[in-house]
């Protein structure tokens, strides 16, 4: 019985080595595929710059200023469970240092503050309650923090070491740590392997992350798009252990890759991805209502983001008072009914790609400081690629299988964007005005939709009837400048 038991010891110490490091494999690990299965997720900006209409703050605002007058946190999650989201990932600590808990390791916090109440309990009490797993954000950077300024990278290693271990013993489980900032010291100053070995200490299924976790070249610190990651075992992490990759706020290519390389070994590696609800891409809520990002382009973010077993986060802010505004709130609450979400069931996809790839060409294209923009762009599977035509009015062509059906389209056109003072929000404004979408037909063209507006930051065709064309053309009737186009999906959605 001795032997047995020790046997048992032996296996249970293994084990608990095992959480604590993250092993070579082409398969998610225990905390990826409980990643995975989450999926969808509601990102929460909110702390002493949401009272100071900033993103970013150097440390220095006074604590004074933290100061909402309806803090309600349950209302957030309330809303997060509404909407369909499977988790609320709340910032914990930004840039600035300022905790949303009562930290015994500074006085730079919410304790200090106005306003006591310990957010970070309300929020992880609020999901046990509506039944909603709890995530974090925590910023390496740290703008406030003495000890961040020492000689010494392990004192400050050691000061966030203590503020994790509050987190994570205080609050109950916690399924994800995303990590920001690590582009203001060397990656192995960060102490990241004593990071992660504490969070696996509490919770082995938590998965762990740093902002900018993969790069081109080992040890240089030069980076490839993720809409350009299309390869197994070519790129490399900067920050290891790291559960998955982040970059924020970048999309990834439908044919995303999930193999990387540490130290000659290769590492399985889901993608989150991050988004605004806001049209300003502003993170933390400002005093001015703001609009929302439509539906339809909500809707077909979330399918591309989804898709591949990746995940997304989606920021919705509360404001000054503390409360989420009720028309953003009844923006992710109607998406989620669009979408049909249930914790119950798997995450809805958009259906049949049939366009990806195929062969383009347009009446003319364009280029920007030397470099061109093919029409090959339309359909190769990336957001942030786009053909750009040399002509006001133009048009583009793909080909299609004429034996595939199809019943919706989808169009990301590449606008202007016009950066706004904060440094971060921007206004994007459309270039195309009136269009058509054309279908050829046993040698003719014919029209199957007509545009006489503004196309919108994502148009959505869905067609009343299942159609199948040898090739599709968008062609530009109206336009204020040359028009350009990130993406055109064409796709055969099942009837429900």
């Amino acid at each position: 019985m001795k032997k047995i038991f020790l046997l048992f010891l032996l296996l249970l110490g293994l084990s608990y080595g095992k959480a604590q490091q993250q092993l070579p494999d082409t398969k998610p690990n225990l905390a990826q595929k409980a990643m995975i299965k989450r999926g969808y997720g509601m990102f929460i900006h909110f702390g002493i710059n949401t009272f100071n209409e900033t993103e970013w703050s150097d440390g220095t605002l006074p604590v004074s200023s933290y100061n909402p007058s309806k803090l309600d946190p349950e209302q957030w999650v309330r809303t997060a469970k509404e909407a369909g989201f499977r988790y609320v990932l709340l910032i914990t600590k930004h840039h600035d240092g300022f905790c949303l808990w009562n930290s015994k390791y500074t006085d730079y916090d919410v304790a200090s503050s106005p306003v006591k109440t310990d957010v970070v309990k309300a929020v992880a009490d609020a999901c046990k309650k509506y039944g909603i797993q709890f995530a974090i954000y925590y910023s390496l950077w740290d703008r406030h923090e003495p000890s961040y300024k020492d000689k010494n990278p392990q004192k400050y290693i050691d000061y966030m070491l203590n503020q994790l271990t509050e987190l994570f013993s205080n609050y109950g489980n916690i399924c994800e740590l995303w990590l920001d900032g690590g582009w203001d010291r060397k990656p192995n100053d960060w102490g990241i392997d004593q990071l992660y070995r504490l969070v696996k200490k509490y919770n082995p299924a938590c998965a762990v992350s740093v902002n900018h976790t993969i790069e081109s070249t080992a040890g240089r610190r030069n980076f490839t798009l993720p809409s350009n990651m299309t390869e197994d075992n070519k790129y490399f992490f900067q920050y290891f252990p790291s559960d998955f990759r982040l970059w924020d706020p970048k999309l990834i290519t439908k044919f995303d890759k999930k193999q990387y390389l540490h130290n000659g070994q290769s590492y399985y590696l889901p993608f989150e991805h991050t988004l605004c609800l806001s049209k300003r891409w502003n993170w933390f809520q400002k005093s001015a209502q703001l609009p929302t990002r439509d539906l339809d382009e909500l809707e077909e973010l979330f399918y591309w983001c989804t898709d591949n077993d990746n995940s997304l986060v989606i920021n919705v802010p509360p404001d000054q008072t503390g409360r989420i505004r009720a028309y953003e709130a009844d923006a992710v609450i109607g998406l989620g009914k669009r979408l049909g979400l249930s914790a119950n069931k798997p995450l809805p996809k958009n259906g049949q790609f049939i366009s990806f790839n195929r062969l383009a060409t347009a009446t003319s294209t364009g280029e920007e400081k030397g470099r061109h923009f093919p029409a090959s762009a339309i359909n190769d599977g990336k957001l942030d690629s786009k053909w750009l035509s040399k002509d006001t009015l133009a048009s583009v062509e793909m080909e299609l299988d004429p034996s595939h059906a199809f019943n919706k389209i989808s169009i990301f056109e590449y606008q202007d964007t016009k950066e706004l003072a904060d440094g971060f929000s921007q206004i994007r404004v459309p270039r195309i005005q009136q269009y058509s979408v054309d279908i050829l037909q046993d040698g003719q063209w014919q029209t199957i939709y007509l545009g006489d507006e503004p196309m919108g930051d994502c148009k959505v065709i869905r067609l009343g009837k299942h159609y199948k064309a040898a090739k599709l053309r968008f062609k530009v009737l109206k336009a204020t400048a040359p028009p350009g186009i990130n993406e055109i999906t064409v796709i055969y959605r099942a009837s429900k």
